[in-house]
């Protein structure tokens, strides 16, 4: 069952990070893997205070299934090469330093705001 779960959620996050980056479009800097990815932060950190349980379904299924799918790290790396190879190591090392710095921060204000709330 929690296979299955996993799956599922898998699925619908993958759906979930393309329709952003449809929907947001090609840009000169990657603001839809940012956003994806500060947003996938927050959501962890909420996830990880209401469901402390480390192999409960909802949070495998969740945390790895539909975060895992939805935040876009590989994606990430990639496009940080690209923008050193195009020639703007300045604008990487800040995309760098954004993803790193608000990831965190959001992951700590979910855990934060989901301990309040439960």
């Amino acid at each position: 069952m929690t296979v299955l779960a996993v799956a599922l959620a898998g699925a619908l996050g993958a759906l979930c990070r393309y329709a952003i980056a449809v929907l947001i479009g090609p840009l000169a800097f990657p603001w839809a893997t940012l956003g994806v990815n500060v947003a996938g932060s927050f959501m962890l950190g909420l996830l990880y205070a209401f469901a402390p349980v480390p192999d409960g379904v909802l949070r495998v299924a969740v945390g790895t299934g539909f975060l895992g799918a939805f935040t876009t790290f590989s994606t990430f790396s990639v496009e940080t090469v690209a923008l050193v190879h195009e020639g703007r190591p300045v604008l990487a090392a800040g995309y760098v330093l954004a993803s790193v710095m608000l990831g965190i921060v959001a992951a700590f204000a979910g855990l934060l705001l989901g301990e309040r709330v439960s």
